[in-house]
């Protein structure tokens, strides 16, 4: 069954629709170099129609390409995108030499048929950035302002007869070709030109900065196992996971899709680690306010801080209760005697998993009776949001030292009993 799967599933349908556009691209750079045929439907389709179809091919083999691209990240506009160009690929084969295009429209049926069965695969959302939306739509102006203009100034420019010829001198304006063949023969066609020249060419450079400078940043950042500045403005509502260490793992797991993580650690091969596998990792020191900062603990959900190192898990839960008063922290201790100091330092809860443990393992060995069962019970729930109002022993040290007291004397009772 996991082998028809592959042969069916998305990581098929991403490579047949990568080779028709490999093919697409091929077969129209040999259409340029010698004229189609026709196809089946050559009676029908006109002559200039099929002489298009020969060369755009290779313009469609590489929006196919680019949809790809998004595929791979499973993008929903992808497949939306790839659903409208394959159906165009078989069609442009249909009007072209049969000898050379068969491969290419069998193979756009096959992929297009795979791309419907696969369709809930691509489910992601493509999220574009306001600055991103707007250099979008400053390009789609900058041409729409050069290409309206020069079919108004039509009669005063030589090479413009239709509103194509129109659209055209706005690209190569936009892109500072300047073949020669369309030119302003007026004193206020010039001054249109420099006009179009200069808002073409602006907008070109500006947008396409801000479209791919994020695709690099991305990916400059992942290899590195960094988040990026974009990423880090919009936090909210998330979980805040300073430090990691061997009882940070099952809490990752545990969170899973319940919240959104973001983890501090100073380790740059560890971030990378947790980077691949998917999580929101920052490389910097998880005590050092900046770092907090601009991790947004001012928005975050709660703290988690759980590493192996209680020290350093009291500085990260000092500087996290600075920057944020009201934050919701819990904290793992190692050693059952540094939970008081990790109170103070500022957290709210403070569990230690080898005390728990211990205690566990130990009433199982002198016979207690459904552990596991209370273990199993745990393990099931849900953990609830944090409380908006804590009563608890962070308002101050004395509370603190009280309140611990109370415990400690609240804890050997438990034993007592138990």
């Amino acid at each position: 069954m996991a082998s028809v799967r592959e042969w069916v599933g998305a990581r098929a349908t991403i490579g047949t629709v990568f080779f028709a556009a490999v093919l697409s691209v091929a077969i129209g750079i040999l259409n340029i170099s010698s004229p189609v045929t026709g196809g089946v439907l050559a009676p029908y389709i006109p002559e200039a129609v099929r002489i298009t179809a020969g060369f755009t091919g290779t313009l469609t083999g590489f929006l196919l390409l680019a949809s790809v691209f998004g595929l791979r990240r499973r993008y929903r506009a992808a497949w939306y995108s790839t659903a409208v160009l394959l159906p165009v690929t078989a069609a442009q084969g249909l009007v072209q030499s049969p000898e050379r295009a068969a491969p290419l429209v069998g193979l756009s049926l096959i992929s297009l048929a795979l791309l419907l069965f696969n369709h809930r695969a691509f489910n992601r959302d493509l999220d574009l950035t306001a600055t991103q939306l707007s250099a979008l739509l400053a390009i789609a102006g900058a041409q729409t302002y050069a290409t309206a203009g020069a079919w108004a100034l039509r009669e005063q420019f030589n090479g413009i007869e239709t509103l194509f010829d129109a659209f055209y001198f706005g690209v190569v304006t936009g892109s500072t070709v300047g073949y020669g063949d369309i030119y302003p023969r007026t004193a206020i066609a010039r001054l249109f030109g420099i006009s179009a020249l200069l808002i073409t060419v602006a907008t070109f450079a500006v947008a396409l900065g801000v479209l791919l400078t994020p695709a690099i940043e991305a990916r400059l950042t992942k290899a590195l196992g960094r988040m990026t500045e974009s990423q880090l403005d919009i936090l909210e509502n998330h979980v805040l996971v300073l430090g990691y260490g061997e009882l940070t793992e099952p809490i990752l797991e545990e969170l899973g899709d319940r919240a959104r993580v973001v983890i501090v650690t100073p380790d740059e091969s560890r971030a990378k680690r947790l980077t691949d596998r998917g999580y929101d990792v920052v490389t910097d020191d998880p005590s050092d306010e900046e770092a907090l900062q601009r991790t947004r603990v001012d928005a975050a959900r709660s703290v988690v801080v759980a590493t192996n190192n209680d020290a350093e898990d009291a500085l990260a839960i000092l500087t996290a209760r600075q920057l944020n008063p009201d934050v919701h922290i819990v904290a793992a201790a190692t050693q059952r005697e540094n939970e008081r100091k990790l109170r103070r330092a500022g957290a709210n809860t403070v569990i230690s998993p080898a005390a728990l443990g211990g205690h566990f393992l130990a009433e199982s060995a002198v016979g207690g009776s459904g552990l596991e069962t209370i273990e199993e019970r745990l393990l099931d729930e849900q953990p609830a949001d944090p409380p908006v109002d804590e009563t608890v022993e962070t308002t101050g040290a004395g509370a603190a030292d009280d309140t611990d007291d109370t415990d400690d004397t609240d804890d050997t009772d438990d034993t007592n009993r138990s």
